[in-house]
């Protein structure tokens, strides 16, 4: 196989996978299967969404490319087993989108963002069957809190919802008294569990992606940690050996530097 020339094409990209699974190609990707890739996959997905939470354009470009090669090598993979071809993956979202946005191909009329979720969710429904469950298409693998923010937001569709952000801080303060009573481990844990669940609502309604302002602080306390253990190198001291005040002071050092 001559080395292509357009890099630009989305065929280039296509023939390369079917080359690199071919007999003649790499041994390793040879070796691949959904199973195995599905680690890759995740993976892929976290470092998109850190390229995103950094706002690094280039990386971001290159981390969907990345995804992109994940895309195109499990349809690979399923084209040679007899699932299913690429273009059957191409095919079915672009007939879902144009299913599923009718007020911009076809004749429905919508004031706004609200409506345009109001007719998705019955679109949707139509699509599941009247027996199942709005929340059964939530895939249960995602981060929890991720899985929480999204199985609210989609009964909130439907009107299951507080009618102002003060009953969930109320309701949070609730929980957070409910924890303070729980008596054995395990109805402490159920208690957290709630008050997780009811901050992730909170997150929601005031517009927050919970997974990544919760990824952004363990950035933050990473970085400022780390500058601790740097100064510590620095004035000759060991960090396991001061007081909690002393550690303390040098954390609010870091912070104070950062500004």
């Amino acid at each position: 196989m001559s080395l292509p020339e357009n890099l630009r094409q989305f065929d280039t990209l296509v023939s390369i996978v079917a080359k690199l699974r071919s007999p003649d190609g790499c041994p390793w990707d040879r070796e691949q299967t959904h199973a195995s890739l599905k680690g890759n996959l995740i993976e892929e997905c976290y470092e998109a969404l850190e390229a995103l939470d950094e706002a690094d354009k280039d990386k971001l470009c290159s981390e969907l490319g990345d995804l992109l090669m994940q895309v195109v090598l499990h349809a690979q993979i399923a084209s040679e087993d007899g699932e299913f071809e690429l273009g059957d993956v191409i095919q079915g979202i672009t007939s879902k989108l144009i299913y599923r946005h009718p007020h911009v191909f076809g004749s429905v009329k919508v004031k706004g963002s609200g409506e345009v979720l109001a007719n998705w969710e019955a679109l949707k429904k139509e699509e599941r069957g009247s027996q199942a469950s709005m929340l059964d298409n939530v895939p249960r693998q995602m981060p929890a809190l991720s899985y929480s923010q999204e199985i609210q937001d989609r009964v909130a569709r439907v009107g299951f919802d507080w009618a102002d952000i003060d009953g969930i801080i109320d309701k949070l303060a609730e929980e957070v008294s409910e924890l303070k009573q729980a008596e054995s481990q395990e109805k402490k844990a159920g208690e957290f569990g709630d008050l997780l669940f009811t901050l992730a609502n909170i997150a929601r309604r005031l517009g927050i992606d919970l997974e990544a302002v919760l990824r952004q602080a363990n950035q933050r306390f990473y970085r400022r940690f780390s500058g601790m253990e740097a100064l510590c190198r620095q004035r000759g001291l060991d960090f396991g050996k001061l007081s909690f005040d002393e550690q303390n002071a040098l954390w609010e050092e870091v912070k104070k530097a950062e500004k």
